[in-house]
């Protein structure tokens, strides 16, 4: 089998087990799924989900959070990971977002890419969920299985992304990207894998190794 041929494989079997593939973070919007997203970089989906209502309840739109200080905004998040950074970058794209594009989530990449604490994977996690554009966001869990299964071999996320975009269907790249993440948050995980409970042992180079 070719790799395109294992990749529908891989998908088809995923999608019985994971049959509603979509993300985890809880929102109502653009603006509070960037928020948590940006929030999500090397933290849990569990952990922000966890201090976002009480986030947007005082911050409820861009006007409001780039009015805001750092002393105001840190207490809201300061159990993330890096809390520091995180607030600066928070309210500096807030600030942003007011004074180029009228307060709005821009679709374009670029203008996306352009806000601070925004790289790869946060504007296609934007575009494909958002816009179900064919753009792959690979996190540390679509980047382990990824490799572990053998549908795309690298060692940057960039390499990973690049193989799967190519070798995945456009229209079926959105649901991908969430089939791969959930999979590796609770089956594939980093240590000891549950290969007892996987549907693809029989294709996994890791298994099969």
């Amino acid at each position: 089998m070719d790799k395109k041929e294992i990749i529908n494989i891989v998908l088809s079997r995923l999608s019985l087990v994971i049959p509603i593939p979509e993300t985890e973070l809880i929102y109502h919007n653009p603006y509070e799924l960037l928020i948590s997203v940006i929030l999500s970089a090397q933290c849990t989906d569990k952990r922000v989900n966890a201090v976002t209502p009480l986030f947007f309840e005082s911050f409820p739109d861009v006007e409001s959070l780039g009015a805001s200080t750092f002393e105001e905004v840190f207490p809201y998040i300061k159990s993330i990971s890096y809390p520091n950074s995180k607030t600066k970058h928070l309210i500096a794209t807030a600030q942003i977002l007011v004074e180029k594009h009228q307060g709005r989530i821009p679709r374009d990449y670029d203008a996306l890419l352009k806000l601070p604490g925004v790289g790869r994977k946060t504007a296609n996690v934007m575009n494909s969920v958002l816009y179900r554009e064919p753009r792959m966001a690979v996190d540390t869990h679509v980047f382990r299985v990824s490799n572990r299964i053998g549908i795309a071999k690298g060692k940057t996320p960039l390499e990973i992304e690049k193989q799967l975009t190519a070798s995945i269907p456009e229209n079926r790249i959105p649901d991908a990207h969430h089939y791969l993440i959930l999979h590796g948050r609770y089956t594939c995980v980093a240590r000891n894998p549950k290969c007892g409970e996987c549907p693809l042992t029989y294709i996994c180079e890791f298994y099969l190794t």
